[in-house]
């Protein structure tokens, strides 16, 4: 069974095809990586599968299941994680406190109070564990607005790590951040289980292309090329795509 599966996927805005009968597959494990120009769609693909847009045509399956009809929350609860290019925290919570909502997100303690919740012991404790995961435990109680940028970024990792999904959209992670904070990030990633799997829309390629396995490459809304990391920078449409911008 695969992990994602997109099936002549279309998204048109008025006249406008925007992303243009796309299909591929990702293998359970896979870490996947979504390239092309920018302007090329791929934010709005992410949106499509993520359920925060839905599609003019084709299909999505997730685990086997086709969530086409989803909603984003739906698909959430199947599985299907995903972090944003722009930052998207609750700027008036704490570090730990982030990370306690979107373990709300599928509780049935997120009808009670949020002061008395945030103080669930065991809450907190899942919550902890999950800032582990990214190195940033020793700040659960810090305000978020004194927070770096680069600590931020992993925040929200750790935020869509919170749900436990099986595919983890990751859009530009490392957008913004230093050298010494890109390497912080990029090894946290290699630190993920194989369990889940990663799809990464990255413009860093020295780390994009160090981690990925496959690549499909996006331009004008189609798929150009896709295959195997070296098929893909072999391909001279790859470079036909970065020149003609």
């Amino acid at each position: 069974m695969t992990a994602l599966q997109v099936n002549n996927l279309r998204k048109s805005f008025g006249g406008l095809d925007v992303i243009q009968d796309v299909s591929f597959t990702v293998e359970p494990g896979e870490r996947r990586l979504l390239l092309g120009p920018n302007g090329a769609g791929k934010t709005t693909l992410f949106n499509l599968i993520a359920g925060d847009l839905r599609a003019s045509g084709g299909r999505i399956l997730l685990q086997g299941r086709d969530v086409s009809a989803l909603s984003t929350s739906q698909r959430a609860a199947c599985g299907l994680g995903r972090t944003f290019q722009i930052l998207t925290l609750f700027g008036r919570e704490t570090v730990l406190g982030n990370v306690v909502m979107a373990l709300l997100g599928s509780s049935p303690k997120r009808w009670k109070p949020f002061g008395a919740v945030v103080h669930d012991t065991a809450l907190r404790r899942r919550a902890l564990s999950v800032l582990a995961r990214v190195k940033l435990e020793g700040l659960a109680d810090r305000p978020i607005q004194e927070t770096s940028y680069g600590e931020k970024r992993r925040l929200e990792i750790a935020m869509a790590l919170a749900q436990d999904p099986q595919v983890l959209l990751l859009d530009e992670p490392l957008a913004g951040l230093s050298k010494e904070e890109r390497g912080t990030v990029s090894a946290l990633l290699e630190d993920l289980p194989r369990s889940l799997t990663i799809v990464m829309i990255e413009h860093d390629m020295d780390v994009a292309l160090a981690f990925a396995e496959r690549i499909a490459l996006l331009n004008h809304g189609r798929l150009l090329v896709d295959g195997t990391r070296d098929e893909v920078i072999a391909d001279p449409r790859t470079r036909e795509a970065y020149l003609a911008q």
